[in-house]
This record gives structure tokens, sequence and C-alpha cells, in this order.
């Protein structure tokens, strides 16, 4: 979840959505549900990291390491009086996953009490998908065997770099040997295994990036993210780019960077199935594509974001003021918006055409609009025929009726959202 708080409307009441939400009970409640829960803890704050993280497990006041599950519970309790009195649906969840932060900086015991409140709370739908992140350097065979036990069936390791100095630069905590080691105790537990890469770290050559790529494929997860570093103001890392300590990656860098990916990947049997996500057939992260497909989910924790309907909400960032809030009863949202149709279309498309199966052109119809026999809008037949001969859209898919990436479009997959919806 994204840590940016941004300007919005406060709660209309203390234990209360706001009235727009109302809406999503009769035109979108059943539509599936998942919940994430924010840990923020973490033992070093890594330089490029702009998440809601915090190395003080002592806060106090509700917020330390060892109240965190009893005061999330508290929310929880909130959310579903809230829920319920708008008249949204009891849905049980059919995703859960536990990000951060380093959710494993805590006990094992106590993601399984947070496993179990979602249970008493909304219900786990049977087959569910359960993920929690970790770091390497947290977790041992005993840990992750009693994940399972819990009712967790997926964990995804931070592996960013199989190359030092490039962990260094990171100001990663875990070593390139652990992340074997934890993938082979998770196999052994019986879960399903994720590793997350960043690439376009300061200094790291391409050859480093093949090393990281090949290091993680003979590791064989059941799945691969690989995302772009993004340098974001306010970081420790933008500033030594800025003091010139680092150098600014370039894109040329990170494009041919992904392509090596893409490469490499696919020839070890893995799938693209969203930009920055690879999987082995039949192990598509599910709770990822909640957010690409519009699912309503709910956020909980400091800082956490929750989606009913057309409204989003985010929660205080704070996680003193956070606990407080719970404590006093009152919903810990600090803020909402209400998601307008000219928004929520620009986003459905820019979400839906970085999925594999990409997008159906007729769903961009306009009312009273012509079509042709694939379903395409007229008006787009000749941006579409552009794209294709641009080579970002795949020709054939576009003649059946569907926008689908190419290669190099998903490198610019923003400028064929752009086309698509002027």
């Amino acid at each position: 979840m994204s840590p940016q708080q941004p300007a919005g409307e406060p709660l209309p009441g203390a234990g209360e959505l706001p009235e727009q939400v109302r809406a999503a009970a009769s035109s979108g409640g059943q539509r599936p549900f998942a919940v994430y829960l924010h840990v923020p803890y973490c033992r070093v704050r890594c330089g490029y990291c702009d998440f809601n993280t915090y190395t003080n497990l002592a806060m106090g006041g509700g917020a330390s390491a060892g109240d965190y599950v009893d005061t999330l519970a508290g929310e929880l309790r909130l959310a579903r009086a809230a829920m319920e009195q708008v008249g949204l649906p009891q849905r049980a969840a059919q995703t859960v996953f536990v990000g951060g932060g380093t959710p494993t900086m805590l006990p094992a015991g106590d993601l399984a009490r947070m496993l179990q409140l979602v249970r008493e709370t909304w219900g786990l739908d049977e087959g569910a998908e359960v993920t929690t992140e970790a770091n390497p350097e947290t977790v041992d065979e005993r840990y992750l065997a009693a994940l399972a036990q819990a009712g967790f069936t997926r964990v995804s390791f931070g592996m960013q770099s199989a190359v030092p100095q490039v962990l260094r630069t990171l100001d990663r905590t875990h070593t390139p040997e652990r992340v074997p080691q934890v993938v082979s105790w998770a196999r052994r537990a019986g879960l399903a295994t994720s590793l997350d890469l960043i690439y376009g770290t300061p200094g790291e050559s391409l050859d480093d990036w093949r090393r990281s790529l090949e290091a993680a494929v003979e590791i064989g997860p059941d799945h691969l993210s690989a995302y772009a570093l993004v340098i974001e103001e306010g970081t420790r890392m933008w500033t030594q780019v800025r003091r010139g300590e680092l150098p600014l990656p370039t894109d040329d860098d990170e494009a041919a960077k992904y392509e090596l990916a893409d490469a490499l990947l696919g020839g070890a049997g893995y799938e693209w199935y969203e930009i920055s996500n690879w999987a082995r057939p039949g192990h598509e992260c599910v709770h990822n594509q909640a957010y690409w497909r519009d699912w309503d989910w709910w956020g909980a924790g400091p800082g956490a974001h929750s989606h009913l309907g057309d409204v989003r909400m985010w929660n205080t960032k704070h996680p003193v003021a956070w606990a407080g809030q719970a404590a006093a009863g009152r919903l810990p949202v600090a803020g909402h918006e209400v998601v307008d149709a000219e928004s929520r279309e620009l986003e459905r498309v820019m979400l839906g055409i970085r999925m594999r199966e990409g997008l159906e052109l007729r769903s961009l119809t306009r009312p009273g609009e012509a079509t042709t026999a694939s379903g395409t809008p007229r008006r787009l037949v000749p941006v579409v025929g552009g794209l294709v001969a641009q080579g970002l859209l795949d020709g054939a898919a576009a003649l059946a009726g569907r926008a689908v990436l190419t290669l190099r479009g998903r490198l610019m997959a923003d400028t064929v959202t752009y086309r698509l919806t002027q």
C-alpha cells in the first residue's frame, strides 16, 4: 500500500464510513473482497524506502510491536461494524496479504493471531490465498512451519539482488546465500514462494542484474516480481543522488534490464501475467490481481489504504496516532475520496492494459458509438492500428478485438493508456 496520504475528506463520524460506500452495498457489494494488514516495523530503514515503516519497536501507546495485534483487533472490530452500518454484505476474504515494513519482525504466533482475526471478523474463503512478506534474515525453518500450520499459503521474500555490493547500496541486511535456504524451508513447510527483485540500483551493471536473475531462476520460486527502482524524493538515496554520491539510473538502462528479465524468466518457464510479475502457470498472485481487477478490500494498520465501491480511504499514518484512535473507538481513517466516473474509467484501462490478457476494445465503446465486427469502436481503429504499427500492441489480438501489450508495449504502457483514452 502506498505510504502517501493525499488530501481528502475526513470521515463523517467516529465509527462511520462515507455515505457513498452505501451505494456499494447495492451496486458493487458482491464484488470479491480482500484484506491487507500492514506491519510497520523494520530492523533497518533502507535508503530507497518511502513506505510507512519504523525501526522503533517500542513506541508505546498501543503502537509497540508487542501491542500491535491487540490494536489491530480493535480496528478490525470497528471496520466490520462500520461496513455493516452502511449495509455492505458480509463477504469472506478471498485473499489476505500481510505487508510492511517487515511483518516477520513479529513472532510467528502474532501473524497467526492476525490471520485468526480476519477469520473472526469477515471469514476466510475456502482455498483463500494468504501471503506474508518476509526478510530472509528474520525467519527460520520453525518460523515458516508455524506460518503454514496457522493457515498461511504463501511467503514473499525480499531478495532484491544476488550481488553483495548492490545489496549494500540498497541497505539490505541479508546475504545472497540466505535466500535459497529460506525458500527451501518454505517449500518443506508446504508454502508457495515468491521472490521480489529490484533493478536499476545506482551502480548496478547489466551483468550484475543478469547474475541476480540467474540466481533467482536457480532457486526456482513459484513466482517472481521485478520492479524498477524508483528513487523517491525525501529518501536517503534521493539525497545521495542529488549530492552526486550515487549515479541516477537511466531509462535505457532500466529498459534493457526489463527486457533481460523477460527473456531469462520466460526461458526458465515463468510467464508474465502483469508487467512486473512472472509466475509458473497456476501460481499467479491472487492478491495482486485483486488490486488490478477492482475488488473491494480493507487495509488495516497505520497508513493502510482501503477501497469499497467508488470510495478510497487511508488510515492515520503514524502508529501512535493510529493506535490512539482505535483505542478510543474511532475508526482510524484519516481521509477519503470518491472516485468519479472519468477517473474510474481511466484506471480501469490503465490497470487492465497491464495484464497479460489485456483489455477488450469493445469496453471502450461510448454510448451510441459504432463498432467494427470485432467490437472495436470505429474512432479507435486508426489509434489501434498506429499502436500496432509502432510495435506496442499485438496485431493478432487487435484484430480479435483485444488490446494486448507487446514486450515493447510493456515498456510504454502509459503511452498506450493515454492513446486509448483520448
